[in-house]
Parts: structure tokens; sequence; C-alpha cells
């Protein structure tokens, strides 16, 4: 058995000692042991492998797209502290998760990368997973029928040798300090394992020592096991080296740079639109709550068929395009509603829904020359061949039953519990695609927008107090140009989709005397490739947020290749200001909203401080409503970026207040001031992209005194600290490395 050896910086634990008398082993040279067994899928196995090896052999793993080395215990397990094993690979795009067989209960999904991003082809890379507290957020196992143990490739499969799989019976922690980080004016924020002698902690500034004032340690918001230590120094940072020491030895030495100037204007305001702090598909009542979700979307593919006669649904060309049951929409838009949430209810508009919750649209047994099946029903296929054609023609009948606008009207008629908004269906361009077994045919400009009106004007009439979005278009490629192509357009007297979507709504409703559209809804995808996740991809996903509002900013894409439509400045998306220039000419009146955007990387730090940016551009820049796709887990990066501008009723302002600071560079900085309304109090949150300098600001215009201070990211990682700090002068404020920062001041 290989020498345990693991550096992990935050929830995990860095040099651990184990005690070994009663682990229990799962497998250990060519087979499992203790009665486990194997209940795999989609996955090659080689339980006698030896292309890499440590004693006699490991087990070789070749997983499919979200298939999974999957092993199963004769009893539970959760008395056990951890699991150790050993992995080596390229990296491989692996979660792991724990579950019961018995309760049918999944706890939290972990990336690998959370354990470590260096595992490697050349060696074995020796991981703990602590079930005290799990990755990313620190949540305990807790206790529970656990019987389960799943390593989960992701949507590239995954290719990866393990070895020694070993319940641990105990884990002693070392004491160590893991993090120490200037934040503030004069505070460093130290993490830490095991019993820490913070006394022993002293700090120099440009090598003079500074006296230490007070030690405050709290708990991380959700998670006991896992808390932040404050250290307060008696004079403020300046530039010039801060060295943290610990033990005596200069453990943390930082360069802190000259101060940004700029200037905060609370007189200067504008208001920001509550709907921006949407997410689609909230898991419950205390997820709104925790996180602020002001609106919640029923939305997506799969709704496209809803059939609210038997709550069904289909997954489309998502999952071979089967049905299956979906949740009620009345009793959804209670409980959201109930959570002090707006929902969101997309309401078909194809000329068809699901029937049932078990039929598909292309059995095998109909179509037996499928390039694929259903994995857990081998009858389902994806009604393609192996040449990519689709099956022709699709019987719409195998799946789903009629729908139209008398079935809507009674639908919408019969709610007891009535949505703010109604979108018209979901992405319809693009519904020969993604529905092809119902709508081959694709969808052109007079169709989308004829669909639109038959379905908003009976919204309108089933709920009179209804604001309705549309269409809802998937991606920039659709803003101009509908699935039919060119010729849609030439037809068109060669306009862009949008702007004349827009005016034909525009000219409807003046004939009509009436408003049948009061959201643009578009969806918005970031175009480039960060796929790789590596360092240029992640500083690229950091400055992709510029797509929204930066007139300068060349998007990294191929849209930056020739263009696609016949508007201005077309290499720069731009996409907020260019929306509402659109409304502003074709439509005015209309209010923009992003029924579904996305990070890119939910489950990294990096997703999280983009998404901070969004939501503070969002605010900046006057957009109406958004709703985050799909559900970003609550204490992830997404997560933790809505917990930072809502989380337990402590709200960025209603008031966007103006902020400039001339030196700022957007590719490493984001900063959004507000004012509360009510209290009049001020509140900045700060963004830093860099992976390693911190950065400082000279923000006047900030008023001394106590704030409370939120803050996630940097060494510490992935989870929620706060506490409230004192500044005495906003000249020299610092924020770490790869950290958003939320400063509320406290009258």
């Amino acid at each position: 058995m290989s020498v345990f050896s693991l550096l992990l910086r935050s929830v995990f634990l860095a040099a651990t000692l184990l005690r070994v008398a009663a682990d229990q082993v799962i497998y250990s040279d060519d087979s499992l042991s203790n009665g486990w067994q194997d209940w795999s899928w989609g996955t090659t196995l080689d339980y006698a492998a030896t292309n890499i090896k440590e004693d006699s052999s490991s087990i070789s793993v070749n997983s499919t797209a979200w298939s999974a080395l999957s092993l199963k215990s004769p009893s539970t397990i959760g008395s056990f502290a951890g699991l150790r094993f050993d992995i080596a690979g390229n990296q491989p795009e692996v979660q792991i998760y724990i579950e019961s067989t018995v309760d049918n209960v999944q706890a939290p999904t972990i990336p690998l990368t959370a354990l470590s991003q260096n595992v490697n082809t050349t060696g074995f890379t020796s991981l703990l997973l602590d079930f005290s507290a799990l990755p990313p957020a620190g949540d305990p196992l807790g206790a529970g029928t656990w019987d389960r143990i799943n390593l989960q490739a992701q949507g590239n499969g995954a290719v990866y040798n393990i070895d020694n799989i070993i319940l641990v019976d105990s884990i002693v922690v070392e004491p160590k300090f893991l993090s120490a980080e200037p934040i503030g004016t004069n505070t460093i924020a130290v993490t830490g394992q095991g019993d820490i002698d913070f006394s022993k902690v002293t700090a120099q500034l440009n090598g003079k020592a500074v006296k230490v004032t007070s030690v405050t340690t709290v708990p991380s918001v959700d998670v006991s096991t896992k808390s932040i230590t404050y250290i307060t120094l008696a004079s403020r940072f300046s530039s010039g080296t801060l060295s943290i020491l610990t033990d005596g030895a200069a453990s943390y030495t930082y360069t802190l740079p000259a101060a940004l100037s700029g200037f905060v204007n609370q007189f200067n305001t504008y208001p920001i639109n509550p709907r921006v702090y949407g997410v689609n598909f909230p898991t419950s009542a205390s997820y709104i709550q925790h996180l602020g979700v002001t609106i919640s979307r029923k939305g997506g593919n799969a709704e496209t068929a809803y059939n609210p006669f038997g709550d069904f649904t289909n997954a489309g060309n998502d999952w071979y395009f089967e049905n299956r049951a979906g949740d009620n929409a009345d009793n959804w838009i209670s409980w959201v509603k109930d959570a002090n949430s707006e929902a969101i209810l997309l309401l078909p508009a194809l000329d068809w829904v699901s029937k049932d919750a078990t039929s598909y649209s292309y059995p095998k047994t109909v179509y037996p020359d499928q390039a694929a099946f259903d994995p857990f029903n081998a009858d389902a296929g994806n009604g393609q061949f192996a040449n990519g054609s689709w099956v022709s023609p699709p019987d719409p009948s195998h799946a789903y039953t009629p729908w139209n606008v008398t079935a809507a009207k009674t639908y919408l008629t019969g709610l007891q519990n009535k949505p703010e908004v109604i979108t018209i269906d979901n992405e319809i361009e693009i519904a020969s695609s993604t529905h092809q077994d119902m709508h081959p045919t694709p969808l052109g400009y007079d169709e989308i927008f004829e669909r639109v009106i038959n379905f908003s004007a009976v919204a309108k009439e089933a709920l009179p107090d209804v604001q309705v979005a549309a269409p809802s278009t998937c991606a920039w490629w659709f803003y101009w140009t509908s699935a039919v192509g060119d010729a849609d357009k030439a037809a068109h007297n060669g306009s862009d989709f949008l702007p004349w979507f827009l005016a034909q709504m525009q000219t409807h409703d003046k004939n009509a005397k009436k408003r049948f559209l009061d959201f643009l809804d578009i969806h918005y995808y970031f175009a480039p490739d960060t796929s790789a996740n590596d360092d240029a991809a992640k500083a690229l996903r950091l400055r992709m947020s510029r797509s929204l509002w930066d007139p300068t900013y060349v998007d990294e894409s191929w849209i930056s290749g020739p263009a696609s439509n016949s508007q201005p400045n077309p290499d720069s998306v731009n996409l907020i200001p260019r929306m509402h220039t659109l409304i502003e000419k074709y439509y005015p009146g209309t209010k923009l909203s992003i029924g579904e955007w996305s990070s890119s990387a939910d489950t990294d730090l990096t997703g999280g401080l983009l998404t901070v940016d969004m939501l503070g551009i969002f605010g900046r820049y006057k957009l109406d409503q958004a709703t985050y796709w799909a559900t970003p887990d609550e204490k992830g990066p997404v997560g933790l970026a809505y917990w930072l501008f809502r989380g337990y009723g402590i709200y960025f302002g209603d008031l966007s207040a103006q902020v400039s600071i001339p030196k700022l560079d957007p590719n490493v900085l984001g900063v959004y001031a507000s004012t509360n309304s009510l209290h009049n109090n001020a509140t900045l949150v700060v963004v830093n992209k860099s992976p390693t300098d911190p950065v400082a600001l000279d923000i006047s215009g900030i008023p001394k005194g106590n704030y409370f201070l939120r803050h996630f990211g940097g060494q510490a990682g992935v989870a929620k600290f706060q506490t409230t700090i004192s500044i005495e002068s906003t000249q020299y404020l610092v924020v770490p490395a790869y950290t958003a920062v939320f400063l509320q001041q406290r009258k």
C-alpha cells in the first residue's frame, strides 16, 4: 500500500494522519473485499489492470458520458470517518457521490477537482474524503443508510485507474494554517485545521511589526465544521510588503499594490429591478429564502411538452425523447410564492404535449436502426441514424396528445395560483432539433410570430394581470436568423429576426390597441470555449462578462468571425445595451429579460466570481429580469454569488449608485455600489478576478463606520464567511486574489 500524503487547502485535510486499525478495505489487488459489489453502469472495468499499479494491480476504469464506477456495500457506511483512494489519470472529469439505496437519497455531489487538481498519469495521487466535511461546501455526510459509492464521469466520459479504496475508521488532524489573507482595511482572514494557537500569529508591514488588537473566530454560514478567524491589526494596510507570520515564520507574504483611485456617488442612482436575482427550478422554500431568490422560472426544453392535465413532460432530444412525470404547475407556483418569490410559468405553444409519464417517441421495435438507445431503457432510441440524419417521418402519437389554444386557456383559467410572468414556450426556434419528434420542420419568422401571438392572446385573456415574455431565443445566432436559414431572412427584406419580431409586435399591438408582449426574453450562454478549465480558460471565463455591456470588447469566439447579422459592430455582443437599443427603436416600452444564463462552470470558483460580476452588471445596466439556468447548488460557487448579494435577508441595495474608477481593468476587477432607499445605507461589492494578486482601492464617497462583511473565494475557497469590521478610511481597501467581497454600512 502506498504512503498516504495529501495536500488540500480548504475543507479537506492537509498532512492527515490516520489510525487504520478498524479500516475496511473495499478494493486492494484484483478484487473487491468485505462483500462489496460492482453496481457500475456504462463502464468497462479491469480489476487486475497492470498498466499502472502500486502492488500487483489496480482497477482500470473507462466510463462513457455520465456513467460510473459504482460500488455497493452489504451494510451502511456512515459510521466510518472517511473514504481514502489512490487515483491516476489525466485529471479525469469525475464527480463523487454517496447514496442510500434503501431510502433512495443522495449526498451532495463532489467534483474530483475539489479533492485535487493535480491528478496525473505518471503516478497515483492519494486522496481522502472526510465524511465530516464534504466539499465543496463542507457539509457532513450525516447519519443515514449510506451504502453506495459512485465515481461518475461527466459529459466527456472518464478514463483512469483507481487503487487501495478504503473506508477509514478515524482521522486525526494535525494543527495547521491553511490560509491567511489581508481583507478590508486592517483585517487578516485566517483558516486552518486542528487546534491552532492564534496567539503566535503576528504581522509585519514593510518590515515593521504591526500590533494585533483582536482575534475573532466565526463559523462559516451553513457549515458548522468550518470556521474562519479574523485578526484585526492596530494600523491600516498600505502599499508595500505584508508578511503574516505563524510560529515566528513568514508563512504568507503579499505585495500590496498602489491603490486604484475612484469614487462612489450615492446621489446619482437609479432603481435595480429585483427580478434580476432569479433562478430556474429552485429546490425548496428554504433555498429561495437562503439565497434571496426573487423570481423563479419553471421552464426549459422538457416544459415544452408539459401536459397540465396529468403533469407529464418529455425530455426531448436531451434524453431519448422520453416522457416522464413533472411537477404540478399549480402546486409549484403556490410554494414558490409562499417563499416570497415571484413565478414564471412556461406555456407550451407547439401542437403536442406528453400523453403520459412512460412513453417515448422512437421505440426500437418501430425504428430498429437508430444510432443510440437509452442505457436504462434499451427500446428508447435517439431518433437518429448513424449518419446523423433524423428518423422521418416521426409519429407524434407514440408519446404525445394534441395541444392547442383551447386547451391552453382551460389550463390557465383553472390555475388557483397565478404566475406573474408567462413565457411562450422555450427556444421555439430550434424545436425542429430539440423536439424533432413533434415538429420536424424548421420554424421560420412567421410561424414563431404567429405562435407567440396566438398563445399570448390566450394568456392575457385567461390571466388579465399576467406579463408575457417571448420569444425566449436560445443564442446569438438565432437572435438574427431562423432555423430555415438565409432564404427566410431574404423573404423578410433581409431583416434580422429580433428587430423584425419587435417591429411586428409593435404593429400588431397598435392595431389591437393592447400590448401582447411585456418582455423581450432571450437566453444567453457565453460562446467562447472554456471547457478545458485550465488557467487560460479561467481567465477567459472571468473576462467574458464584458460581452454583456462593453462595446469595445470583441467576443473571443466564432461571433467575431463572419457576421450572422446586419447589426452595427457585429463582433461585439454588447448584449444589454444592444437589446435596449433595439427595443427603443422597434417596440418602446418593452422590458428586457434573460430567461436563461450560466457561468459556464458551476462547480469552479471562477464560475462563482463570474456570477458575482454578472449580477452586478445586471443591476448597473438596467436589466429587467434574469433567471439562472438551471438551479445553482446553494453551497457551491454560483450559489455563493447569490448569497453574497441577497442571502438570508441581507440585500444589496435597491438603487444602483454611480461608480467611477478611471484606471479599472474590467478583466481583473468588478466594483458595484448601491444605496438602500429604506435605510439609506451604502453597499459595495468588489470581485477580484486575479488568481494571484490582491487589489487595493481608494474609494471616496463611502462613509466610514462599521460594515457587515461577506466574502468567498481566495485561499479560503468555496465557503460562506461573514463578520463585522470597522472602516475608518477607504483610502486603502484590500480585496484578496480570486475573491468576492460584500460590504454594507451598519447604522
